[in-house]
């Protein structure tokens, strides 16, 4: 692994919040962990009103595998209902040094 990004794959911020049996379900430790092998950088954390939220920032194909996991996957006993995606915008350099779980 490792190594420069290939040339000419942008990257690509987005917003999320995902709606189900999402908390206290370790969904925020996971999404964190698999973000991290996938080499995306961003946020998550839990809101008020018992879903979890976000962002992604890192190569668009990168950031589109994240977006497919929140979608379908979650943590092991999360119970997705919805994940809404919103301010998806090209960028020209990462905004986060890695990615963190915000209380």
């Amino acid at each position: 692994g490792g190594g420069a990004m290939a040339e000419g794959e942008g990257l690509v911020s987005v917003d999320y919040e995902v709606s189900g049996k999402v908390q206290g379900v370790f969904f925020r430790k996971y999404t964190q962990g698999e973000a991290k092998r996938l080499g995306l950088v961003g946020w998550v954390q839990n809101t008020s009103h018992g879903t979890v939220q976000g962002q992604i920032q890192g190569p668009t194909a990168r950031v589109r595998e994240l977006q497919e996991w929140l979608r379908k996957v979650g943590s092991p006993q999360s119970r997705i209902s919805r994940a809404e995606f919103s301010n998806e915008k090209q960028i020209a350099a990462l905004e986060h040094k890695d990615f963190q779980i915000l209380k």
